[in-house]
C-alpha cells in the first residue's frame, strides 16, 4: 500500500533583530489638513443633532 507524507517546512529563522525604522515627523500642510477635517467632522455632528432636536415626534 503505497502512502505519501508530507513534511512541514518552517519558515527561515531571521538571526539578526529587526530595526524600526524612525517615523517621519508629519508635513505643515498634513496637520493643517487634519485640523479643517476635524472641525468639519464637529460642525456636521452639531448639524445633525440641532436637527435631531428640532424634529417633532410623529403622533
Amino acid at each position: 500500500m503505497a502512502s505519501f507524507t508530507f513534511e512541514k517546512i518552517s519558515p527561515p529563522v531571521r538571526r539578526a533583530p529587526t530595526v524600526a525604522t524612525p517615523k517621519k515627523p508629519r508635513g505643515l500642510i498634513s496637520q493643517m489638513i487634519d485640523r479643517f477635517a476635524e472641525r468639519r467632522a464637529r460642525r456636521t455632528l452639531r448639524d445633525e443633532r440641532t436637527m435631531r432636536k428640532d424634529e417633532k415626534p410623529a403622533e
